[in-house]
């Protein structure tokens, strides 16, 4: 009678299995937790996603099923009830970006699933950026750990982007994929891009040339634009500033059957602006009008092609103040006036044979003129570069497959006003790739690209890389990668820029060489919940860039100067933390970066100048889903070395940002460095006299405190 009893309690007790699944990906999420409320009874899911509650009594049981960075889901089962396997699928959370495509890797896998460490700027974060510096993206990068926006001239505010410590022209910047701001271009690429009509930002550290072929040692940045859907989308932006700016955009998108539409345009004006006494602007007096059409063409299900061109023009003057404001006199009469415009076409085509196999035909042409004219001196230049490219995709569950041909040509004409040698050139430059994305097993994927690269003059290089995703638990994953990159010589450097490249003699093949690199980087990523109301995000990045025979700025008889490829090379090192802290309608973002960059030039090893050693970011932001968003953020850099051997003081900036929301409008306020931190306060710009002025190297604001608001319309 016993043993009938203790049949009957088995009998009671009852299993429930459970297959926890991604709803976009359809995959497993091994280390989904399954509870039986109010039981005591719960279970974590396994490698594939296989969840076994044992022991469940009889009558209906709420079961709940938790995974960070999903939405929660509950259902009631009644037992006993049949024993089969239930699937269920969570849903991503509002504020995860694991879903999210990205383009930068040339693989169709969504960002949690790439081995490449890629940084992205999207959504509500791209919006918040855009509402403190709508006119261009050098903020938009700046603000982002690692990556630091150098001033290059101090009265026209020409400004490169620098990642971990290394120069600007050892990053690649990307329009939709398009290499546009190369060379000559390339010193006024951050400051002509309004970022209204921009989707996403996708930031890539370290060797990415394997990818894109020369210049991206550093890394890469590519501006991925607003594409066109079947609800229409439009928006206005307006915005002043109290140090005399205006900025005015419009963005349109809207699909039609077959064809669709988008169509961006702007203009951005400031006037000449010098807080308190200093005699030189710290913003200069500018005007640019920004024009870019783009037409989509959907052909059939199988096959769409994109046209777009992009039309720029700038008038952009700094120099002394009194001079702009028309109180010039014989000695207050420096100027730098820099008059640029651009003209790029873009052309892609997308055919797909299957649901697996398709084809890629890309090309751009993109024509750039500048003009720089100081006091007794004129550079006035053209540059014509064009990409081409054919590639060709296989995706497939478990392997992507790219592998394509690219041709990238430059050239550079010079029209001078004086007898110095030009400095003309023609750089062609034909390359090969092919790249395989692997999904190994649910705890690891790969990544390993080679490509090859002819460099008409320079020699073949031969640039491979490998990139490892490790998903060490359901919280915890790591990727380590590595490669090597090329740089093609020009006269276009930071330092040559700083003297508007007078009296740099031309580059040549018979004296100058490719600089060469290798690099690894090395991550950690942990996200969980911490009271279970806390998410937590830590990120812990290391990384090693070397690069041989760098090319630096030396002296030359006559009072010249001549770049030349050193025997030694430059290598950054070091580390970036972040951390992400998030509670209801609150988010902390905290940063910190290690750079320690060393030029070693034989027997001589010196700190990579104008590198922050130590540089904090802290951002805080308050957001009411529709409703309001503040933001408060500090700022610190170390010292830096200066060019010409000193070193620059410590710093911090401080900002506040508040927008009230409505549903078709916004308003907006963002008080830029309300500190009023700026160089000109604790060290001075240039040394000689006014008349003459010989500026030194920017590394702290110069504009101080500014107000700036205004208000964005959206349909």
């Amino acid at each position: 009678m016993l043993l009938l009893c203790i049949g009957n309690v088995c009998i009671a007790q009852h299993r429930f299995t459970a297959v926890v699944k991604n709803a976009d990906s359809k995959e497993p999420l091994p280390g989904a937790t399954v509870l039986a409320e109010g039981s005591g009874k719960g279970a974590t899911a396994g490698e594939n996603g296989v969840a076994l509650l044992s022991n469940l009594a009889d009558g209906p049981q709420r079961i709940t099923v938790r995974f960070v960075g999903y939405l929660e889901h509950t259902a009631t089962f009644t037992f006993p009830r049949p024993n089969d396997t239930v699937y269920i699928y969570l849903q991503p959370a509002g504020e995860a970006m694991d879903e999210v495509v990205v383009s930068s890797t040339r693989s169709t896998r969504t960002i949690q699933h790439i081995p490449t460490r890629i940084e992205l700027i999207s959504g509500e974060e791209l919006e918040e950026k855009g509402n403190m510096k709508p006119g261009d993206i050098r903020m938009m990068l700046n603000e982002s750990t690692g990556i630091q926006t150098q001033q290059v001239s101090a009265t026209s505010a020409n400004a490169s982007i620098r990642i971990q410590g290394l120069d600007g022209r050892y990053t690649q910047l990307l329009k939709d994929g398009f290499p546009l701001y190369a060379g000559f271009s390339g010193g006024l690429g951050l400051l002509q891009t309004p970022p209204l009509d921009l989707k996403q930002v996708e930031v890539i550290k370290g060797a990415a040339s394997t990818l894109y072929g020369g210049g991206a040692i550093a890394g890469l940045v590519n501006l991925i634009s607003k594409v066109p859907t079947n609800e229409r989308e439009l928006n206005f932006l307006a915005n002043a500033t109290s140090a005399g700016g205006l900025d005015l955009s419009g963005f349109y998108a809207e699909k039609f059957n077959k064809v669709g539409l988008t169509l961006f345009a702007s203009r951005n004006s400031s006037s000449a602006y010098a807080p308190a006494s200093t005699d030189f602007t710290a913003i200069p007096k500018t005007a640019r009008y920004v024009f870019n059409p783009k037409l989509f063409l959907y052909l059939n299900p199988a096959t769409k092609i994109n046209i777009g061109v992009s039309t720029m023009f700038e008038n952009r003057t700094g120099g002394d103040i009194r001079y702009l404001d028309g109180k010039g006199d014989n000695i207050h009469s420096y100027f730098e006036r820099n008059k640029s415009n651009r003209t790029a076409t873009e052309f892609t085509l997308d055919h797909a044979f299957n649901e697996a196999n398709s084809l890629t035909v890309k090309n751009s042409v993109n024509l750039f003129n500048r003009t720089i004219t100081i006091p007794g001196y004129v550079f006035d230049g053209k540059q014509l570069a064009s990409y081409s490219e054919l590639a060709f995709n296989s995706n497939h569950a478990k392997a992507d497959w790219v592998g394509g041909l690219n041709l990238y040509t430059d050239n550079f004409k010079e029209f001078p006003a004086d007898t110095f040698p030009k400095r003309n050139y023609a750089q062609q430059t034909v390359g090969g790739f092919i790249q395989n994305t692997w999904k190994v097993n649910t705890w690891l994927q790969t990544e390993a690209g080679l490509r090859g690269d002819y460099v008409f003059d320079y020699g073949f290089v031969l640039l491979p890389r490998v990139s490892v995703l490790f998903k060490l638990t359901s919280k915890l994953t790591s990727r380590l990668g590595g490669g090597l990159g090329y740089k093609t010589p020009t006269i276009f450097t930071e330092e040559t820029e700083r003297i508007q490249f007078r009296n740099v003699l031309p580059i040549s093949a018979d004296s100058n060489r490719l600089e060469q690199s290798h690099g690894l980087n090395f991550d950690l990523n942990y996200r969980t919940r911490v009271f279970g109301k806390v998410s937590l995000s830590i990120n812990q990045l290391f990384f090693y860039t070397r690069i041989n025979d760098p090319l630096l700025l030396s002296n030359a008889p006559g009072n010249r100067y001549r770049l030349t490829n050193v025997a030694g090379y430059v290598n950054t090192r070091g580390w970036e933390t972040n951390v992400k802290l998030g509670y209801e309608d609150f988010k902390l973002f905290i940063g910190y970066t290690y750079t320690d960059a060393q030029l070693n030039n034989g027997s001589t090893k010196t700190a990579n100048p104008l590198t922050a050693r130590h540089r904090l970011n802290n951002v805080l932001m308050y957001e009411q889903e529709g409703k309001w968003k503040l933001g408060l953020e500090a700022y610190y850099y170390s010292k830096q070395l200066l060019t010409d051997g000193t070193t620059g003081k410590p710093y911090w900036t401080c900002g506040f940002m508040a927008e009230k929301l409505w549903k078709h409008f916004s308003l907006f306020v963002n008080f830029e460095n309300f500190t009023d931190t700026r160089q000109t306060k604790f060290d001075n710009i240039y040394t000689g006299t006014v008349t003459h002025p010989i500026f030194r190297d920017i590394y702290a604001p110069l504009d101080g405190f500014v107000v700036n608001g205004g208000i964005k319309v959206r349909w």
